[in-house]
């Protein structure tokens, strides 16, 4: 069993993290919100077919079906709009850097909210290695006049991150306990229908237009980033609790950032890496607390 989640935890980590180098292909040709609507429009078509194959009972009480719909947009309407226009304004390595903070917020959000994820010492240093992570990468973009107009591109991608850290810790509080695979159809279903009323409004007419690498992207986004991503990491939450899973975002940042620089010719400068790794490092140091708490309740 252990191996069967290492495993689930590192496939995650290498499609999320692969997610963001994705995603600056396909907001280079398709507005942002749509982008995000037919990523997850892929991966509802996949999940379905797993839904068919494995005949799984779906709920149908009113208040199961309002949990999901906010689930639905703090876990995948919010966070997916937010990165994909934000990658519009910065590269997607540094995207993929702060989108890995989620760690760190999921840390402060469990310890108000869920009795048994409680902060320790380890944790507190995790989160101030961390946040001065993204003050060194926030930095970057200061001149004399201020904040560039990228500030506003990382700002997008730390308010998807704070959503994902609240959807992670929300479903371990409401929806513990449930099929992984009702779980991420029901995110993706409920998440998909906020977005499309999004780019109804904000992104008409609708633009289905690019050329054949943009239909891969999503593809890849659709069928591994949402498909495959939410049914492991739903699996992930179950088994572990929504701090400890949320540790498969310290792989999104060295993934995007080596993608990012490799594929996409992305600049890396000295802020970049430290900033970077004041994160990596802040993420690591909460997994110090996770064996903490694990050994205290031994």
């Amino acid at each position: 069993m252990r191996l069967k989640q290492w495993g689930a935890f590192w496939l995650l980590g290498l499609v999320w993290g692969s997610s963001f180098l994705w995603i600056k292909i396909a907001v280079g040709q398709m507005p942002p919100l749509t982008v995000a609507a037919l990523r997850l429009l892929v991966g509802l078509a996949g999940l379905l077919a797993v839904v068919a194959v494995k005949r799984q009972p779906f709920p149908h009480d009113a208040p199961r079906l309002a949990t999901y719909a906010v689930l639905g947009a703090l876990q995948s309407a919010i966070p997916f709009g937010l990165i994909a226009w934000g990658e519009t304004k910065i590269a997607s390595g540094l995207a993929a850097i702060l989108n890995g903070t989620m760690p760190l917020f999921t840390v402060v959000i469990a310890h108000l909210w869920l009795r048994d994820e409680r902060i320790t010492p380890a944790g507190l240093a995790g989160l101030v290695a961390g946040f001065a992570g993204v003050v060194v990468l926030g930095s970057r973009d200061v001149g004399p006049a201020g904040f560039a107009g990228s500030a506003w591109g990382q700002a997008a991608l730390l308010i998807a991150t704070v959503s994902y850290a609240l959807a992670a810790a929300f479903s371990r509080k409401r929806l513990r306990g449930e099929p992984p695979l009702v779980q991420a159809t029901m995110v993706v279903l409920t998440g998909d229908v906020i977005l499309w009323a999004a780019v109804g409004v904000a992104e008409r007419p609708l633009h289905l237009s690019g050329p054949p690498i943009v239909w891969v992207a999503l593809a890849w986004l659709g069928l591994l980033g949402s498909c495959l991503a939410y049914l492991l990491y739903f699996y992930l939450i179950n088994a572990w609790g929504a701090t400890r899973a949320s540790l498969v975002s310290y792989v999104f940042p060295v993934v995007g950032l080596i993608l990012g620089i490799a594929i996409l010719g992305e600049p890396a400068d000295a802020r970049l890496l430290l900033g970077s790794g004041l994160v990596v490092a802040g993420i690591l140091t909460t997994r110090v607390q996770d064996r903490y708490r694990r050994r205290t309740r031994a």
